[in-house]
């Protein structure tokens, strides 16, 4: 066993994979925020609304005096007040320190999905389903303005930082209207192509982000709503729009289940992240210290960015020179002298000594640790193509209980999709279905992510049937395309010399 060779790892390129700055930045991460500190955040949930704190994993506060769902919720400047608006048209406002609404403004006929405190912190600006959109005045819990320009749902809105009197909505009809309260109209009206989901002021209020459709869309204002610049990089509708603390960075989430971040300078995708579900709402905290993402399964997404490591200054045992360790490096050996290398001795890793071992499910079950399947899946299967090379991937993956077969299963479904591993994982799927069909039926858990491993197996299939009906048809073209013949001939010119001539 002495001339046993260690499984050689194969490396996969990931394509489009470059990292930037905003990489780095934006990877540092482990729904409406608070705008001073303590920099709280409120989620709506049901009939419920809770407060979190920024490092705490339960709500530190929850709102639940809600006869219908609560669809949104936005804290004042001050982060002393909370405004939410309810599927039964009702706009509550609530005091944090308090349980009981200290407001409850009722007007809209139904339900409400965007509220937002006005620049002077004494109105609240609400639009609802009844395609209206309402101004409150809180001093006196009363209705001052009721605006009905929009012809569809009035799904979100936001109010500008600095003017007190304007805001802007965004509806089904297609339309994005900013409202003037001085002129009880609309001063703007813009249209985006699609239903808009999304709108977001930039603090100046020189320029309006609208998101609807696929597109996301900047419209400068101090030019009467000129369009800048439509992106379209998302695969689905985008549903959230927000803005980095210094507003060099724009992101939108996705029912695609992304959130990109792009510069605002170029308004390049600079960074992208992935989530298990589709993506509903999206809050960055005070100098982007953590992202929230509320998604379609009901899970709320909390990431911190990393604090950087502070430099250790406290005195350390000083080190030896380099001069040190490169010393006798350069000696040149004499005639006489003979030369001895040190040979020096290989490590092998544990799944390396479990297969010189013949143990092969035990070096199976080494790199299906959730450690090495989510960092280097490379690992897995390459351990995986050594086993079928020796023809015992049957018997690595036979007789698997509940726990680690859903390990097996989980792994298949979370890479199968991938290009670079199809083919080896293909032929496990396959041996899994053989092997573990009979037994359907007695685990929930398996069942489930079976029939799902099925459907993607065959998916997969599919593609690969596709495209090689693709390379066929190219094939076909090609050999149908005319090519030019080259002839070359060879002449001799006056003096002798002998000339090469290329004829097509």
């Amino acid at each position: 066993m002495a001339g046993y060779k260690p499984v050689v790892i194969q490396t996969y390129p990931v394509l489009g994979e470059k990292i930037t700055q905003d990489t780095l930045y934006w990877n540092n991460y482990k729904v409406n925020f608070s705008p001073q500190p303590p920099y709280n955040y409120a989620v709506t949930a049901s009939s419920r609304i809770h407060v979190y704190g920024r490092y705490s994993q339960e709500p530190i506060k929850t709102f639940s005096r809600f006869k219908d769902t609560a669809y949104c919720a936005t804290f004042r400047q001050d982060g002393k007040l909370l405004v939410a608006g309810s599927e039964d048209g009702g706009v509550h406002l609530f005091d944090i320190s308090g349980r009981a609404p200290l407001r409850q403004f009722e007007g809209h006929t139904k339900a409400v999905h965007t509220v937002d405190f006005t620049a002077d912190k004494y109105h609240v600006v609400s639009g609802a389903d009844d395609y209206t959109v309402k101004l409150w005045d809180i001093p006196n819990s009363r209705e001052i303005l009721t605006f009905k320009e929009h012809s569809d749902y009035v799904r979100c809105g936001c109010a500008s930082k600095l003017n007190p009197d304007l805001f802007v909505t965004g509806s089904y009809d297609h339309t994005v209207k900013m409202f003037d309260t001085r002129t009880n109209e609309s001063v703007i009206s813009i249209e985006h192509g699609q239903p808009v989901e999304s709108v977001l002021l930039f603090p100046s209020g020189g320029l309006l982000v609208s998101a609807g459709g696929r597109y996301v869309k900047v419209w400068d204002m101090l030019k009467g709503g000129q369009l800048l610049v439509s992106l379209k990089n998302h695969h689905k509708t985008v549903t959230c729009l927000c803005l980095s603390s210094s507003g060099q960075r724009l992101l939108s989430g996705s029912l695609d289940r992304k959130v990109k971040v792009y510069s605002t300078a170029s308004y390049k995708v600079v960074h992208s992240f992935d989530y298990a579900a589709s993506i509903l709402s999206l809050a960055l905290a005070h100098e982007d210290e953590m992202i929230v993402v509320g998604m379609t399964n009901g899970i709320l997404s909390v990431k911190h960015r990393k604090s950087e490591a502070k430099k250790d200054t406290s005195s350390r045992r000083r080190r030896p020179a380099y001069r040190t360790f490169i010393k006798g490096k350069s000696f040149l050996k004499q005639r006489d002298d003979i030369s001895i290398n040190r040979p020096s001795k290989k490590h092998l890793e544990l799944y390396d000594k479990d297969l010189k071992n013949f143990q092969i499910s035990k070096a199976l079950d080494r790199v299906l640790e959730p450690e090495i399947t989510i960092k280097t899946p490379e690992v897995t299967v390459s351990i995986i193509k050594e086993l079928n090379r020796r023809g015992v991937l049957a018997n690595a993956l036979a007789g698997r209980d509940e726990k680690e077969l859903s390990r097996i299963l989980n792994f298949l479904i979370r890479n199968l999709s991938q290009p670079r591993f199809a083919p080896v994982l293909i032929n496990v799927a396959e041996i899994i279905i053989d092997i573990y069909l009979p037994v359907i039926g007695q685990s929930p858990v398996v069942d489930k992510k079976f029939l799902l491993l099925q459907g993607l197996v065959e998916k997969e299939i599919d593609y690969q049937r596709e495209l090689l009906e693709t390379l066929g048809m190219m094939e076909m073209l090609f050999a149908t395309t005319p090519t030019k013949e080259s002839t070359f001939t060879l002449e001799y010119k006056s003096d002798g010399v002998l000339e090469n001539k290329i004829e097509s």
